[in-house]
């Protein structure tokens, strides 16, 4: 069997992987505070998938809204002004744990723990930490549990520009890369993308399906139109671009629509659909390989390792190295060669390579007995790996746009 029939066997042997993006006028109900019939209706159909074997992973807006929620259940105190950041900031701080509660109460209804994740650009970008941050979030999904995730928005503020998604629609596409999702769901008060503002153009028509963004759609795309939200159909059709060139496709869809987040992971039309424009093979592949460039290492396997990275879809041990060139870090790109010397792949490293000059060749569990701490038994987990002969070869990409680039993708 080829290379690339192991690799695409190594995804779909999971189940289906969606990411959620809840905004904040669908969670309030396009008022100030949280609608809590609302949510349990999505976290309802969300359940629902998870019986059916789907992952969840929910990027949720809705904390500021939730502080107003507090700020209303205490007669007498005072609203703050959320037009500015302090005020955000201060709903926001009041609104996270009644977001969390509400999820966790809903979900516990369904038998489902959730776990909270707040995430912010440089989280995305530092490959130390993306690496932190993907671990964390495929271990809650192994054991059955929701991420819900979030932006820090207790210590975000708009002078911290580059460190700041600024909405959280990029946010679950940087998410939905990062997890390799199947697909990205961008869940609002707006049915689709349409070629006008429907609320201003009684001719706009919503498009059903988009295979490419182009300038022609990127022009029907426009801001958000009132305080609630961050973002708007710009910053939804800038999230489809960057997801479907991952290869999950995107969604964007109202979310009162019923039995939405059902209908659509099973293939419904519903909303506006963008096409993956590639598949999630090829489109982790590519992420892995826009760190080629600067690799500054590699590590040589020994024969049964190298097939065992080749046919058996594995990742590396540390039983299976039998040398390191070069210096880096956690969480960097790093070659891997064959007793030839040939590349067999590209991964990103779990562990830094003075670690595994001390931990190569020796069995996983004497690692944390060697280095007095670990970080898993791996030295490059499978779902972290690239194969070199996995189809065509992908150069690092060099045309990203700048939230690509800034957000690591």
């Amino acid at each position: 069997m080829s290379a690339q029939g192991n690799k695409s066997a190594r995804v779909q042997d999971r189940p289906n992987r969606l990411v959620v993006k809840l905004g904040t006028n669908l969670l309030t109900g396009g008022r100030e505070t949280l609608d809590i019939e609302i949510m349990a209706d999505l976290v309802a159909q969300m359940a629902g998938l998870i019986k059916d074997r789907y992952e969840i992973l929910v990027v949720t807006s809705g904390a500021v809204a939730g502080g107003r929620r507090v700020v209303a259940r205490r007669p007498g105190t005072e609203q703050p002004r959320s037009g500015g950041v302090p005020g955000r900031q201060v709903l926001a701080a009041l609104g996270m744990p009644e977001l969390m509660r509400s999820y966790d109460e809903l979900f516990a209804k369904h038998g489902i723990a959730v776990a909270q994740a707040l995430i912010s650009r440089p989280d995305i970008a530092n490959r130390q930490r993306y690496l932190n941050v993907r671990n964390t979030l495929e271990s809650v999904l192994s054991i059955g549990a929701v991420p819900i995730i979030n932006e820090n928005d207790v210590v975000t503020v708009e002078e911290l520009e580059g460190d700041v998604f600024g909405d959280n629609d990029r946010l679950s596409a940087s998410i939905a890369n990062a997890v390799n999702a199947d697909g990205l769901l961008l869940l609002g008060h707006e049915d689709g993308l349409f070629t006008a503002d429907p609320n201003v153009d009684a001719s706009a028509t919503r498009i059903e399906s988009v295979a490419h963004i182009d300038d022609r759609i990127e022009a029907m795309a426009g801001d958000a139109r009132d305080g609630r939200g961050q973002g708007g159909m710009r910053s939804k059709v800038e999230a489809a671009r960057m997801a479907t060139r991952f290869g999950a496709y995107t969604v964007i869809a109202a979310g009162r629509t019923p039995d939405v987040i059902r209908r659509i992971a099973e293939g419904g039309q519903i909303g506006t659909r963008f096409e993956p424009t590639t598949n999630r093979v090829e489109g982790w592949k590519r992420f892995l390989l826009t760190g080629k460039a600067s690799s500054r290492g590699s590590v040589a396997v020994d024969g049964g390792a190298a097939k065992a990275l080749r046919y058996g879809g594995n990742s590396l041990l540390p039983a299976g190295v039998v040398r390191v060139d070069g210096s880096f870090e956690r969480g960097e790109n790093i070659s891997i060669v064959d007793p030839s010397g040939e590349v067999i792949a590209w991964g990103i490293a779990n562990y830094r390579s003075v670690d595994i000059g001390l931990i190569m060749g020796v069995r996983s569990d004497k690692i944390e007995p060697i280095l007095g701490y670990g970080y898993g038994p791996d030295i490059v987990h499978r779902n972290n790996i690239a194969l070199a002969d996995n189809g065509s070869e992908i150069s690092p990409q060099t045309d990203s746009t700048p939230t690509e680039r800034a957000a690591g993708i």
